[in-house]
């Protein structure tokens, strides 16, 4: 169910959904991740096991080769079993990092660049860092609309069309509506 809609130029689009992540319409979705992309735990669990165990072994060969991804980083992956042409694995911050809202932009970018590069023309990413990571929900909403507002701004030939976040939490509803100024 859509939230809110916010156009961009070009026909670009940022949604704010209510729904199930594994079952957006979209190329790819964004995983919140820890560095070691290990999906022990929030969405990342829930994506890893609805993705079989491809997707894990991938990112354990990732890891292996570049080592631990840092803080404010993101790197693409295949889906398994999920259908869509990617999962991109987004590392937020830990509540107590310091700068958290900063590093979540920057992780978000970068996600969005991953799909960019990619050539995929819409993404959807879940609540990063606001879960296990405990960053604070007004925070994270404004990390949220920063990162998307700024990726449009800075790159007008993106083929990135159509950007969600897709939240079930209703205190996550409600921070992120709040910050767009609209009312839950």
């Amino acid at each position: 169910m859509i939230l809110a809609e916010l156009p961009f130029p070009a026909g670009r689009m940022f949604q704010v959904v209510r729904g199930d992540l594994l079952k957006e319409p979209v190329d790819a979705i964004v995983n919140a991740a820890n560095g070691q992309l290990a999906h022990g735990g929030g969405v990342a669990a829930i994506i890893s096991r609805a993705a079989g165990p491809a997707l894990q072994a991938e990112c354990d060969r990732i890891v292996r080769e570049r080592g631990p991804l840092p803080t404010g980083s993101a790197v693409a992956s295949g889906a398994g079993k999920l259908p869509f042409k990617g999962v991109i694995h987004a590392v937020g911050p830990r509540q107590g990092e310091g700068e958290e809202e900063e590093k979540l932009v920057r992780a978000l970018g970068a996600a969005f660049r991953c799909a960019d590069e990619a050539g995929w023309s819409s993404l959807s990413f879940p609540a990063v860092s606001s879960g296990i990571f405990a960053v604070p929900l007004p925070v994270c909403a404004r990390a949220y609309d920063a990162a998307v507002r700024r990726w449009y701004e800075d790159r007008p030939g993106t083929s990135l069309k159509l950007i969600r976040l897709c939240l079930r939490e209703q205190a996550v509803i409600e921070a992120v509506l709040a910050e767009l100024g609209l009312r839950p």
